[in-house]
């Protein structure tokens, strides 16, 4: 099982959060997911988490809580998903891997096509923040 880390990354006001598609050319690809990345050996969450946003993204991250995890096999990888609330310490997003990003509110949840293992998460997104 490969441990993996994403971050709920909300804007200053906390009421949109970020999301990023996928490129082209990876698994998955043109999907949409929380930016994150595998945890490599030796490195806790919070540092691959950190890692992982300023390698894609070129932002620092504050990273809070734990919010939810989830296990999800796929078919050629099955991953242990933690996703951690987090706020943009600093930077402004460049798009190093992702082909684009979006600040959506969880009732936008609906409009956009997710990676299947994020499908848990955004239903607990949406339980806890919808309708704000």
């Amino acid at each position: 099982m490969t441990e993996v880390v994403a971050a709920l990354i909300w804007d200053a006001r906390n009421e949109r959060f970020m999301i990023c598609q996928r490129p082209e050319h990876k698994a998955r690809g043109l999907l949409w997911e929380f930016v994150g990345g595998k945890v490599e050996a030796g490195e806790s969450d919070k540092q691959a988490l950190i890692r992982e946003c300023r390698e894609e993204l070129g932002i620092t991250l504050t990273v809070q809580e734990l919010f939810a995890e989830v296990v999800h096999e796929y078919s050629d990888i099955t991953v242990h998903l933690k996703l951690y609330n987090a706020f943009i310490a600093y930077g402004t997003p460049i798009l190093f891997e992702h082909k684009a990003f979006r600040w959506i509110t969880p009732d936008e949840i609906p409009k956009y096509e997710f990676c299947p293992a994020d499908t848990e998460l955004l239903e607990k997104i949406k339980e806890a923040y919808g309708g704000r």
